[in-house]
């Protein structure tokens, strides 16, 4: 007979679930591969939690991520007109939020501005930031590694590929936080409405003073007679600004969060930099920068493992909770640099696989390699009890990380 889930009281996704996921992952996952929990706004969601089931729903084409089917999912739980909040609809007609044939047309056109070769060609400009980040720093005693470091360097990178001025980065740290954070109703709305505001009139500038950036390859750039709407140039550089810099500032936070508080590793590292970019990988899977993959719906019934989602059903996909799948990984709550760095889902799996994969890992190898040659007796400033994670579903980093250079 199926799993089920019905006549236990559901799990909420609430602050207290964030401060602690992985103990209460495991308890989820000891009790079926995937059940119904509240979100933090209230909605009931089922939640997968583990990694063969995870890797399934991840790629499931019953598993949908149309706006508009996700809309109705929640209309069926809530009513009609709920929670409308979450959908900010100008920003909403990109990559994450499409199935095929419009996610392949999307893909295909952004592709071209993440190839290996054009991410490679970053390598110095990423390298050069990190070095003049990394003298301000100098001579400093304590700070908080996420504002000072983490953050300025991919919103900076991804930035200058999006022709973004400098002067608005706290704008959109502060933006992008709202929404990730999933703040109350009136804080999303505002903030949806001024990152929409503000990449409409880029779009528009673009148009008519094009410029080597990656706005305006979007705009030139064609597939035939196929070219992105206006609704969908707005949504995807909103994407990518969010996702350019979110998950790199995550990735890097949590590497250096992973290596502090794992004395032998970070010797390790010390004696031996070029295993950097195995604590980054193993980071990716031991403490992922995605928490909760984005929603998705089911668009008919759907088996996972024994339990049966019927159609209609919201579903989040735990790629943090899938990457400590005992069944999958010896040892999973170990942080450990030997581990094989391949299999994990620190970035998703099939179509919409983490387009800024390539970038975001070169981006945290050369930050974390630079951070700890620069300051090798680097430590944290406080307790670790101290450390608060985001209240966020959608990522999982710290609010600060204070840490020592001296």
């Amino acid at each position: 007979m199926p799993a089920t889930t019905e006549d236990a009281e559901p799990t909420v996704l609430d602050d207290a679930f964030m401060q602690d996921p992985y103990l209460r992952y495991a308890r989820l996952r000891a009790d079926a591969p995937a059940q119904r929990v509240i979100s933090r706004s209230g909605i009931p969601v089922w939640v997968v939690t583990r990694y063969a089931e995870a890797r399934q729903a991840l790629s499931d084409p019953r598993l949908q991520k149309n706006v508009e089917g996700t809309k109705k999912a929640i209309d069926n739980q809530l009513g009609e007109g709920a929670h409308r909040a979450e959908f900010i609809d100008d920003l909403n007609a990109h990559l994450l939020n499409t199935d095929p044939p419009d996610h392949s047309r999307l893909r295909k056109l952004v592709l071209k501005g993440f190839t290996p070769r054009r991410v490679e060609d970053l390598r110095p400009r990423v390298e050069q930031l990190t070095g003049e980040l990394l003298d301000e720093l100098a001579g400093r005693g304590e700070i908080d590694l996420l504002h000072e470091f983490a953050f300025p360097l991919p919103i900076t990178v991804i930035s200058e590929m999006l022709g973004v001025e400098q002067e608005r980065h706290e704008d959109f740290k502060r933006w992008t936080t709202a929404l990730v954070n999933g703040a109350d109703a009136e804080t999303i709305n505002s903030a949806g409405a001024a990152i929409g505001e503000y990449i409409t009139r880029l779009v528009a500038r673009k148009r008519e003073e094009p410029g080597d950036d990656l706005i305006s390859a979007l705009i030139a750039a064609a597939d035939g007679a196929d070219r992105l709407s206006e609704p969908e140039l707005i949504s995807m550089a909103f994407l990518l600004l969010a996702a350019g810099h979110e998950t790199t500032v995550n990735l890097i936070g949590n590497c250096v969060h992973d290596l502090l508080g794992n004395p032998e590793r970070l010797a390790q590292v010390r004696a031996d930099p070029d295993l950097v970019d195995d604590a980054v990988e193993e980071t990716l899977r031991h403490e992922s920068p995605v928490n909760l993959a984005t929603m998705r719906h089911t668009a008919e019934p759907v088996r996972l493992g024994d339990v049966d989602i019927p159609a209609g059903e919201l579903v989040l996909v735990s790629l943090g909770s899938a990457n400590r799948d005992e069944r999958r990984f010896d040892r999973p709550d170990e942080f450990d640099l030997s581990r094989p760095s391949t299999g994990h889902l620190g970035f998703g799996h099939g179509i919409h696989f983490c387009l800024g994969a390539s970038l975001a890992r070169l981006e945290a190898r050369i930050a974390v390699r630079g951070l700890l040659e620069r300051f090798p007796e680097l430590s944290l400033a406080v307790d670790p009890a101290e450390l608060r994670w985001r209240p966020s579903t959608l990522v999982h980093g710290l609010e600060e990380l204070p840490i020592r250079l001296s």
